[in-house]
């Protein structure tokens, strides 16, 4: 009996692409799918998120939102790579900078993902589990950023459950980015860490390319327009690794 279509993708296999690039935003999946990909059509809108599939200099690819958080994103990463035989999966998405390294614009490709989720309690480990992003995607992906220019910073991010803390009497080098930026941390965002556990139970390969939109060092941000504007050099990097990996 098939798994699909699921209760939150209504697609078959044959509508996706090997490779698909996984922003939060179902916006931004159609921001990508209208800007960057030609003959995209609209594979799956089930609660709103929007997934297609098109070609990027020749090459299919399928772009899909993964809404936010680490419960949102293993839903749809797990279904993809276990019902929809999607055998890539890059996230591209937004990171809040921890660390001196990192300054507002730049690119993170996620090599690790800590995490402060029981996440990975779901796949009853004796110990403690390491979500490390495919080696092949990583080096792809680098390549590219370099051929590219682009200014990127490679290493380790934490993929929180939390947006909204409540720290008002902690002191500053106690909290999470302080104590996280100790340990070589360069961002925050909310899905990286069970996006590479469901690669690694799936036998199959992820990525998160992340923009630093704002750092909790600083106090920079980017507005809205500025995002989009700043997003696409990532959005060009994860489409250029895609289509890499069939070179």
């Amino acid at each position: 009996m098939n798994n699909y279509p699921t209760p939150h993708i209504n697609a078959t296999p044959k509508d996706f692409a090997k490779t698909v690039l996984m922003p939060g935003d179902p916006l931004r999946a159609k921001f990508i799918a209208e800007n960057f990909l030609e003959n995209a059509n609209l594979v799956n809108n089930v609660r709103g998120i929007h997934g297609y599939t098109g070609t990027y200099k020749g090459t299919p690819v399928s772009v899909m939102a993964s809404g936010m958080g680490m419960p949102s994103i293993g839903i749809y990463s797990y279904e993809l790579f276990n019902f929809f035989d999607v055998d890539n999966i890059i996230r591209v998405g937004s990171a809040g900078g921890m660390s001196e390294k990192v300054n507002v614009r730049d690119i993170i490709i996620a090599q690790g993902a800590c995490t402060d989720s029981n996440y990975a309690h779901t796949f009853n480990l004796p110990g403690v589990f390491s979500p490390i992003a495919d080696f092949n995607l990583l080096k792809t992906a680098v390549s590219k950023a370099d051929e590219l220019n682009l200014k990127y910073t490679v290493g380790n991010v934490l993929s929180s459950d939390i947006f909204y803390n409540d720290l008002s009497d902690t002191p500053a080098n106690m909290t999470p980015t302080a104590l996280w930026g100790k340990m070589g941390v360069l961002g925050v965002e909310m899905e990286a860490a069970a996006l590479y556990m469901n690669a690694a139970r799936s036998g199959k390969n992820a990525l998160a390319i992340l923009t630093v939109s704002d750092h909790l060092l600083t106090g920079e941000s980017l507005s809205s327009e500025e995002r989009q504007n700043t997003f696409t050099d990532m959005m060009t990097l994860s489409l250029e690794t895609a289509v890499s990996l069939n070179g």
